[in-house]
């Protein structure tokens, strides 16, 4: 039995989304990080760096969701990963891209007006965040002129990572209006069985 530890409202989400998408059956298991059950000798054993997202499946542990992606794909669904070395290569590089690149300003921006009390925010460090995001997305809007997905026109891991991040916009409010093909590429995904039923869990 699979076994996920994490919230599918954290970065965890991607690894829940991909768990659906693979069709798997799994259990869930919730990390307290207030009272330091992520500091834990039992968490410690499953995971030293006291993180999550963490998989288990029977003797088998593996944490980084985009780690933990690439093996429920290669285990469960390998058509996730791609059917080339090339496709598999484009596949690493915007998965990677999404979280070294694209995540980074959101999730300063997320931290400053989510997590942080409106008085004692830095204004500095929003502008700055807004400021990188545009030029980011261009790139991806222009990946998508005239295509459904990202790599050989089929939804795979990097639709499903990428856009993972791209959906940090909602949470901190920026204007997505103007890039027209993330969005239609953006319904286009939230129309899948696997990325209605990870939206469900996050209720």
């Amino acid at each position: 039995m699979i076994t996920i530890y994490g919230s599918p409202k954290s970065s965890a989400g991607r690894c829940f989304w991909c768990l659906e998408e693979a069709g798997v059956e799994y259990s869930t298991k919730s990390i307290d990080f207030s009272a330091g059950e992520h500091k834990s000798e039992a968490f410690l054993q499953i995971n030293r760096n006291g993180k999550v997202p963490v998989l288990t499946d029977g003797d088998f542990t593996i944490w980084e969701s985009l780690a933990i992606n690439n093996y429920i794909a290669d285990a469960y669904k390998p058509e996730l990963l791609g059917t080339s070395p090339q496709e598999r290569g484009l596949i690493s590089q915007w998965s990677i891209w999404s979280v070294a690149d694209l995540q980074a300003p959101m999730i300063q921006a997320f931290i400053q007006l989510v997590f942080v009390p409106e008085p004692r925010r830095d204004a500095e460090v929003i502008k700055k965040a807004f400021e990188k995001i545009p030029g980011m997305l261009n790139t991806l809007e222009a990946e998508l002129e005239g295509k459904d997905y990202l790599v050989s026109n089929t939804f795979t891991l990097a639709d499903l990572n990428t856009s993972f991040v791209v959906s940090i916009c909602d949470d901190i409010k920026f204007d997505l209006s103007e890039y027209s093909n993330i969005n239609q590429w953006r319904n286009r995904i939230a129309e899948r069985a696997g990325s209605k039923q990870y939206k469900a869990l996050c209720k």
